[in-house]
């Protein structure tokens, strides 16, 4: 039978004309040696037929190896169909089950757990805020995303033979999308094990707290608190504001009915920098379910300044109000306008200033000029038509202008594809050529070795070596000059384009941002991507370290010091990227926290240090009803079914009874030379041995 099955699965490559040669060939051989053949004697008659059948097999199978034959392998795989089982591990799940209960709980999980594997292939993970796999209840996950865990199931099997999905979850989410419009996606039965209490506890809740994050120093900013209150009618609490251990409000809530909510505003003082830790609580009430979500922390980053801007104009002009609406849409800046008749401010006391057609002819602004050449404050000229060309040239070493400036042109904006200085959007790239034309000298403008071109002139059809925009610094100072008059056209244009200044203001912004901001000279730096963090995010710090030559290296270790609230310190050691180090220091607990990053170069120890908070993430303890509805709904449109801790071991039936997890079987066929089968070579080898031993042994040879 298997010869038979192996001779079927021989495939020959060439007609059959020639399968019939080879056999001719066989016995051509077999007839030439041995028929007639007298050399055996008395044994030749039986002889000669044993060695002729022997020598036609031989030759005939030799001739067949010559035609490149291949045989065909078929094997049949069994794939069995894959079942998720998924526990949520949020602190609402196990607010909800005493000991005893989460106890026999789990052993039932574990029993269900053993008897999938026995028949599926069983995938198991644990869902959150975030998606782990193994089974996990210790039920610490600060929030739940359920959208996530659908979209990982998604991602992981939308193309494998996934057979069932199994949750246990009380439908609670509070982070990400509604989880019914994903399920749809996964296409496959979806079991839910229904958790938690659905009946309403008597509770009061401080529901959420709806803050900025950033204000600054001295200012006032307002604060939504929303309270609400379950079966609490008739009751009274007291709310509270606290910051660093001191009390700064306090107010009686009433509460007059069952169904109880109400959004209270109270407005507070930033009166210390930093990133500032506020805790707003609400007295209990008796027969409390919980406590746990009757206060809630918020933190604000206060800044000590912002930097102040000073448009200084020749005279009002469209230009001016352009700006300072673009500026005014940046927190971090305060912008005030002052004209050079009637300057009185102290120019010393501003981060950034913008020359409006200035210096001109009416005024030189020698005194200006001076304070901002030797206190280094960075600053923008805009050419226009009052602007005085000659004084403009002496002001600067950016570009060189000759012309008088009483003729003019129209200018139409072009970005240099070599402009690196910092980057734009690609709509804010497209939208620069479609910006109507602004006016400028008629003159002709060098820029100078110490410049960077970032806009050029395109006069008419022409694109000309002009500049419209360039940046520059000269004995450490940042500088601009616009060379044009008419940008607020171009606010208008965007606008008109797209119904908002979006891409005008990140352009304007963008250059305002590099003038202005003072360059970092220290050779090592540490620095956070945020001041701010939730306790479920890692905390990542990056550093960078320069040469003499300012050229990134990162040759010596570099390592940092992580010091808490309490003094207590955490050393680490970074990580070597390419060209700079980071280091992933992990989740913290809630608290401020310091750090100090250090490393040795040429001798030196150069350090480099900062702050940053880490908020607690209370978002399980502000909803402690749960939401079986959801899981119906999502299991009812996705054929499964919710079932409830004591139907646990009801599953597999279930699934079986679906039908849908079903093995898939895979069949694949391989093809091999039939010249690279060894047991034909040793087949052949024995069938020429046995030959000539006859020979040798009977006295042929």
């Amino acid at each position: 039978m298997n010869i038979l099955l192996f001779i079927s699965n021989v495939i020959f490559q060439s007609s059959y004309w020639l399968l019939t040669l080879c056999v001719f060939v066989g016995l051509v051989y077999a007839v030439a040696f041995y028929y007639r053949d007298n050399s055996f004697g008395k044994q030749s008659k039986v002889l000669n037929k044993s060695l002729g059948l022997f020598r036609f097999l031989t030759v005939t199978i030799i001739c067949l190896l010559l035609l490149s034959p291949v045989i065909k392998n078929i094997t049949t795989e069994t794939e069995p169909p894959i079942v998720v089982l998924a526990q949520d591990n949020s602190v609402s799940i196990g607010q909800v089950m005493d000991s005893e209960q989460s106890s026999k709980y789990q052993k039932d999980i574990e029993s269900l757990r053993q008897k999938l594997a026995k028949d599926y292939d069983l995938k198991v993970y644990s869902l959150g805020s975030d998606v782990k796999e193994g089974i996990d209840f210790s039920y610490t996950d600060k929030a739940t995303n359920l959208s996530a865990f659908m979209n990982e199931m998604y991602d992981l099997y939308n193309n494998q033979n996934i057979g069932a999905i199994i949750w246990a979850s009380d439908g609670i989410y509070n982070q990400g999308s509604n989880p019914v419009y994903l399920g749809d996606k996964l296409n496959t039965p979806i079991f839910s094990i229904a958790l938690g209490d659905t009946i309403p506890q008597k509770d009061l809740v401080l529901k959420k707290i709806y803050n900025n994050q950033i204000t600054y120093l001295g200012d006032q900013f307002n604060v939504q608190v929303d309270i609400s209150a379950i079966n609490c009618s008739a009751s009274n609490t007291r709310m509270a504001i606290f910051s660093n251990g001191k009390k700064l409000q306090e107010k009686i809530i009433r509460i007059d009915k069952n169904d109880f909510f109400l959004s209270q505003e109270v407005t507070l003082e930033a009166n210390k920098s930093g990133v500032q830790k506020y805790t707003i609580s609400l007295s209990s009430i008796e027969g409390e379910s919980t406590e746990e979500n009757n206060s809630k922390n918020f933190y604000i980053d206060v800044l000590d300044a912002r930097q102040k801007i000073l448009l200084l104009a020749e005279s009002p002009h469209p230009d001016i109000a352009t700006i300072k609406r673009t500026i005014v849409n940046n927190k971090n800046y305060e912008v005030e306008i002052s004209y050079a008749d009637e300057i009185t401010e102290i120019i010393d006391e501003y981060d950034f200033v913008v020359l409006h057609q200035l210096p001109s002819n009416r005024n030189a602004i020698a005194n200006v000029l001076t304070i901002l050449r030797t206190q280094k404050i960075p600053h923008l000229f805009i050419i226009g038509s009052l602007t005085n060309l000659p004084n403009l040239n002496k002001s600067q070493s950016l570009m060189s202008i000759s012309g008088n400036g009483k003729q003019t042109n129209d200018a139409e904006a072009v970005l240099l594809s070599n402009f690196i200085t910092f980057t734009l959007g690609d709509k804010t790239k497209e939208l620069i050529p479609q910006f109507p034309p602004i006016t400028t000298p008629f003159a002709n403008f060098k820029a100078n070795g110490n410049a960077t071109t970032m806009l050029g002139q395109r006069i008419g059809s022409i694109n000309t070596e002009y500049p419209l925009l360039l940046l520059g610094e000269e004995e450490g100072i940042k500088k601009g000059i616009l060379t044009g008059e008419g940008i607020w056209k171009w606010r208008i244009f965007d606008y008109v384009k797209h119904q908002s200044n979006n891409l005008f203001d990140n352009l304007l912004g963008k250059v305002i941002q590099y003038l202005s901001t003072k360059e970092d000279k220290r050779k090592f730096r540490a620095f956070i991507g945020n001041t701010l963090y939730n306790e479920n995010e890692s905390i990542i710090i990056d550093a960078e370290l320069y040469n003499s030559n300012y050229e990134l290296i990162n040759t010596p270790e570099a390592r940092l010091v992580i010091t808490n609230g309490k003094g207590e310190e955490f050393p680490f050691t970074f990580s070597k990227t390419e060209f700079s180090y980071i280091l992933n220091a992990g989740r913290l607990p809630e608290g401020n926290y310091k750090f100090e990053a250090s490393t040795v170069f040429n001798g030196e120890e150069l350090k480099s240090g900062g702050a940053f908070s880490v908020k607690s993430i209370q978002l399980e303890v502000f909803e402690t009803t749960a939401n079986h509805q959801l899981l119906h709904l999502i299991s009812s449109k996705n054929g499964g079914e919710v079932l409830y801790p004591h139907q646990i071991s009801e599953l597999p039936n279930l699934i079986t009874t679906k039908g849908v997890a079903k093995p898939v079987l895979y069949e694949t066929i391989k093809t091999l030379s039939m010249i690279h089968l060894k047991w034909i070579f040793y087949s052949l080898l024995a069938l020429l041995s046995f030959e000539w031993f006859s020979r040798k042994y009977f006295g042929s040879y």
